[in-house]
């Protein structure tokens, strides 16, 4: 059963105050929580569902970090729809109402041997925590890390803190190696290394892509996926995909999955759905707070 833990409101109901707020890069920010109960259970690859106000709606976020010993974990999101931008509204000192998890299976870890861990984006931030259960468990980590732009890479120093090798990538050179995470992979492999396993994260299509490579070098890759979810329990199915042609819920079944059997399709399509709703939402919301017309 997930956790609930906090501390009460005047009301009676549970709140999650909000231990340090930093801003990554822009429109990204890590927040930790006070939240011990959580940061006792969660593993890596787990995620929380989150409700910043009684008003917002409910949103899946992955716990990038955790101390079981303090009681905090922390949350790393990109500021997008309506709900990441009143959580970005939040400062510290200030409650989180409701927060639930830890939820999702956890990710897989053993000794592979020589793992490889890429991450687009925000998607840095869930891949941290594997990063670092992966390495504790003696394997040699080998990750590639990449953003459009030098001021959109987030969580440098933690992954290479934790990993043998690192790779930085941007779209327009201004950090790193210009292009994209799958051209570093593929100067790997043309060099001749071999890879006993993967895991991807970051946008839909980067992931797409890039497994569609890992998978054909004949890599068991795993993708992590942050499909719409609205409980996080399996009631809902809207986080549900196609794995190997049958219905899996990306909530209680994953998030991660075998990428080489995900009907990437499908996931690139039902996602794309929701994009004008949630830009439709975020402006009404700003302009709300500007006290302008919707």
């Amino acid at each position: 059963m997930p956790a609930l833990s906090g501390v009460l409101n005047k009301t009676g109901v549970k709140m999650f105050k909000i231990l340090k707020k930093e801003k990554l890069s822009n429109l990204v920010w890590r927040f930790r929580i006070d939240a011990p109960r959580i940061a006792g259970k969660r593993k890596a690859g787990q995620f929380i569902m989150l409700r910043p106000t009684d008003e917002s709606e409910r949103i899946p976020l992955t716990i990038a970090n955790a101390d079981a010993l303090q009681g905090w974990i922390e949350i790393v999101f990109q500021v997008a729809g309506e709900t990441t931008t009143v959580l970005a509204e939040l400062e510290e000192g200030e409650s989180i109402l409701d927060l639930a998890g830890p939820l999702g299976k956890p990710t897989h870890i053993e000794k592979y041997g020589k793992c490889l861990c890429i991450g687009g984006g925000v998607g840095v931030a869930p891949l941290y925590p594997i990063i670092c259960a992966l390495k504790e468990a003696g394997n040699e980590v080998v990750s590639i890390i990449g953003a459009r732009s030098r001021d959109l890479v987030i969580l440098e120093n933690d992954v290479k803190a934790h990993s043998d090798r690192v790779y930085i990538t941007t779209d327009d050179g201004t950090l790193g190696r210009k292009g994209f995470v799958s051209d570093v992979f593929k100067d790997l492999t043309g060099n001749g290394e071999k890879f006993d396993m993967a895991i991807v994260i970051g946008p839909v299509i980067m992931m797409k892509v890039t497994t569609s490579l890992t998978v054909a070098a004949g890599i068991k890759t795993y993708a992590s996926l942050n499909p719409i979810m609205i409980d996080g329990t399996g009631m809902c199915g809207g986080c549900r995909v196609t794995v190997g042609g049958e219905t899996k819920f990306a909530c209680v079944d994953g998030p991660e999955f075998d990428a080489s059997v995900l009907d990437w399709n499908e996931l690139v399509m039902r996602l794309g759905s929701y994009r004008t709703f949630e830009n439709q939402a975020r402006d009404k919301h700003v302009c709300r707070m500007k006290g302008t017309q919707v």
